[in-house]
């Protein structure tokens, strides 16, 4: 339990990493596929990456404090994301779009006063935007902001957005992605061990599931990233309804390894909005009365 320093050096290194690449665009100005190719590959995954990494320093698990809290989920879809996204074609741009979702969303759904912190982080953030554009140029700075884009839009990466919190086939509230990504993306793939233990490390996870193997190696887990965009756009039922809302706390051992994992407790996003049911409600439904 307890924080580990180790992400701040491995996140600043990645930081530098972003900074080389920078200044490499900046003096040789490679051609447009060239510089699209550097910002998909490289400053969209380092960038998604450090984003994982905010996401550990929210837990306190990089210097042990804590300044904040959280009221609300604002990483459940908006009704608006519900009705207008069902279709393949619509989820795929869901997907493409989802960094504007994911940053103007909880304006929206949980709007809280302005900080003082974040106005000097906004003076901060607008002053290094002006320095890149002036000292680097234009496609540089372009090269920081749309990397995010891209990075946090339809890449790999962006597949443990929906694996960890969206219901598929088994219903189970929460799942685990335990592939290669996870160096990237400082663990977060172990997620129901995450959501068990919020303040131990990444670092320390993998040897978490290890010894309570017996909790965790009978739960449904994903094996690809891709494959995750791919069974979200393309499979019946999928889309931003699908994300889970429940109001027990089913990622705890004592709870999922003592009942069978259903909707009890679990309902869609779809569901709660009072639109069209899902399938798997309906299937539900049809149990309950016989």
């Amino acid at each position: 339990m307890g924080p580990d320093i180790k992400l701040a050096y491995f996140s600043s290194f990645e930081v530098f990493l972003q900074f080389i690449v920078a200044v490499y665009i900046s003096i040789y100005q490679p051609p447009f596929l060239i510089w699209l190719f550097l910002t998909y590959a490289i400053s969209g995954t380092l960038n998604h990456s450090l984003g994982c990494a905010i996401h550990e320093v929210g837990h306190n698990l990089v210097f042990g404090h804590k300044y904040g809290h959280e009221n609300g989920d604002a990483d459940m879809p908006l009704n608006l994301e519900v009705k207008l996204f069902t279709h393949p074609i619509s989820r795929f741009i869901w997907i493409i779009i989802h960094p504007l979702f994911y940053a103007f969303r909880p304006f929206i759904k949980h709007p809280l006063p302005l900080t003082l912190w974040e106005i000097i982080n906004f003076l901060i953030q607008i002053t290094f935007d002006i320095i890149v554009w002036y000292y680097f140029g234009i496609w540089t700075l372009c090269y920081f902001i749309i990397g995010t884009l891209l990075g946090l839009g339809l890449h790999p990466l962006t597949g443990h957005f929906i694996s960890e919190h969206y219901l598929f086939i088994d219903q189970q509230a929460t799942h685990s992605y335990y592939g290669i990504a996870n160096y990237l993306m400082y663990n977060l793939g172990y997620h129901v061990e995450h959501h068990d233990f919020p303040y131990i490390a990444y670092t320390k996870l993998p040897k978490l599931k290890e010894i309570a193997s017996e909790y965790y190696d009978h739960l449904p887990y994903h094996t690809s990233l891709c494959k995750v965009l791919w069974d979200f756009v393309f499979k019946p039922n999928n889309g931003p309804q699908a994300h889970c809302v429940t109001s027990q706390d089913l990622s705890k051992p004592e709870i999922y390894n003592h009942q069978p994992i259903s909707s009890n407790g679990l309902k869609c996003t779809r569901e709660l909005l009072k639109i069209s049911e899902c399938e798997q409600c309906k299937k539900e439904k049809i149990k309950k009365k016989e």
